[in-house]
């Protein structure tokens, strides 16, 4: 499978995996302006098959095969070169799969709204909706399309929010392979959980968002025995896309993580 991807710098590798149906342009928006007062890292993001601009094949039926995707990716891009590696949401659940995996390879994971220890919707346990920072006016120069996704989700309300929304989530939502996407749905579950390897003794980031309707933040403190090294932030007024509702936040604790990386 051949994935598309861009990168940014030179340094040790920071490989990027973005969440369900979106494309590479979410870590990117994300990520970019931590790196960029922090030389020395070579950012990797990737677009998963079937999303951004990633052909899939027919034979991609479940996340078993966008995990081997994945796989196959590090080996041909990195090889067994040591790396960091920073996933979101779905891609965060892919993530911890490949850290299980490349447990040696793998120097700090961050995690950001990932799904939980409930891979199944129905089963999460769940904030209900709530928008703590409304403006109507955010939405003004949006299509109906955007607009309503955007409102659906946001926490944070603002024209700031929206552009950043529309510029990094909506972009991929939008072209997405909706029939190999219906068709790893059905298969969403890994055949081997995450946590099914010994624990992951390397720094860790997991981030959760205290008003995230999607993945919540409850079902994630189970985790906590395998990452020994992890810090865990349940932040308020934040949700599935806590990036940007809590944008300083997000990046203060990005650098955190990087700097227990580099000090081991």
């Amino acid at each position: 499978m051949t994935l598309h991807f861009v990168e940014h710098g030179d340094g040790v590798p920071v490989v990027a995996v973005h969440g369900w149906t979106a494309d590479h342009r979410l870590m990117l928006g994300c990520l970019e302006p931590v790196f960029a007062k922090r030389p020395g890292y070579r950012r990797i993001y990737l677009d998963l098959p079937g999303m951004g601009r990633s052909p899939a094949p027919p034979t991609l039926a479940g996340s078993d095969d966008q995990l081997a995707a994945v796989h196959e990716f590090i080996g041909e891009v990195l090889g067994d070169e040591p790396f960091l590696l920073v996933g979101e949401s779905y891609g965060g659940y892919l993530s911890r799969a490949v850290t299980r995996d490349r447990r040696d390879q793998v120097l700090g994971l961050a995690l950001i709204c990932p799904i939980g220890t409930e891979v199944q919707r129905s089963r999460r346990t769940l904030p209900d909706p709530e928008v703590l920072r409304p403006d109507p006016a955010a939405v003004a120069g949006l299509d109906e399309a955007t607009a309503t996704a955007f409102t659906e989700m946001a926490v944070v309300q603002t024209p700031e929010a929206a552009a950043r929304f529309r510029d990094e989530i909506m972009v991929g939502l939008r072209i997405g392979d909706q029939e190999a996407i219906a068709r790893v749905e059905q298969r969403w579950a890994l055949s081997s959980p995450p946590e099914s390897g010994p624990p992951f003794t390397r720094p860790t980031l997991i981030l959760t968002g205290r008003q995230d309707q999607v993945v919540g933040f409850a079902d994630h403190i189970a985790l906590l025995p395998h990452y020994p090294r992890a810090t865990f932030a349940i932040l308020d007024v934040a949700g599935h896309n806590l990036q940007i509702d809590q944008p300083a936040l997000f990046e203060a604790l990005m650098n955190e993580w990087l700097d227990r990386v580099g000090h081991g």
